[in-house]
């Protein structure tokens, strides 16, 4: 292959990832823009939130560090819960990683880590054969580019509009949630006595005074891994369903 074949090659790559990623980057601007009034209401900066999003890229991890870090928590209890949620990510990179053209560089691979997200994961997992770089930056590069506007945007209205309207359209994020569980709770039972446990220990925490000398963070730690463990042992996954 020529060096101009080569090139041409790469940038048809390119193009056939952003195109697949339309529908992620519309989606995550959406998105980002409630997480862009949630952090201006919490105290960040525009340009803070903003820069937040573009070298983390994670939703619901944002939410809950900028959370904790506009509360004041240790390092380590914002490092825990990053960790626990984001942890799935550990499994989307390894998988992956089994899928990825052979003889990719590492650097090439670790760009390519820093865009996996639950969506780009989907697309990407269900792309036939090898994955080539060039696709993947072309799959990763729009929703970046929303996540990160969509915040900007968000920001910018917090700073300008009213707020009252503010705080109503930070509800989106709640809202975003809701859309996500409702669906998968009304189809598995196990879903919904997921949900429906950790609603309890989340009030629990919240209202019990023995409880409330946890912080937003090891509050979110302890459910999460007592939830967790407990849904794996009641209700485990049959070969048939991996």
């Amino acid at each position: 292959m020529t060096e101009h074949e080569y090139k041409t090659d790469q940038r048809s790559l390119f193009l056939a990832g952003m195109k697949a990623s339309i529908p992620i980057a519309l989606g995550y601007f959406a998105v980002s823009a409630a997480y862009g009034m949630a952090a201006i209401i919490e105290g960040m900066t525009i340009t803070q939130a903003t820069v937040t999003s573009l070298i983390t890229l994670t939703s619901a991890g944002q939410f809950a560090g900028t959370t904790l870090i506009c509360a004041g928590a240790s390092l380590v209890e914002l490092i825990l819960t990053q960790l626990i949620i984001n942890a799935r990510y550990f499994l989307m990179s390894i998988s992956l990683a089994q899928k990825t053209a052979l003889h990719t560089p590492l650097w090439k691979r670790m760009l390519m880590a820093y865009g996996i997200t639950d969506e780009i994961y989907a697309v990407a997992i269900s792309e036939k054969g090898r994955l080539r770089f060039a696709w993947m930056m072309g799959l990763i590069v729009g929703p970046v580019a929303g996540w990160t506007l969509g915040t900007w945007a968000g920001g910018l209205a917090s700073a300008t509009l009213p707020t009252d309207l503010v705080n109503c359209l930070g509800l989106a994020m709640y809202g975003m949630f809701i859309a996500i569980f409702i669906p998968a709770a009304k189809k598995s039972r196990p879903v919904f006595y997921c949900v429906l446990l950790a609603c309890g220990l989340s009030c629990l925490f919240a209202w019990a005074p023995a409880l409330q000398l946890f912080s937003g963070g090891y509050s979110i730690i302890i459910i999460t891994v007592v939830v967790s463990a407990l849904m794996a042992w009641l209700f485990p996954r049959s070969e048939d369903e991996q």
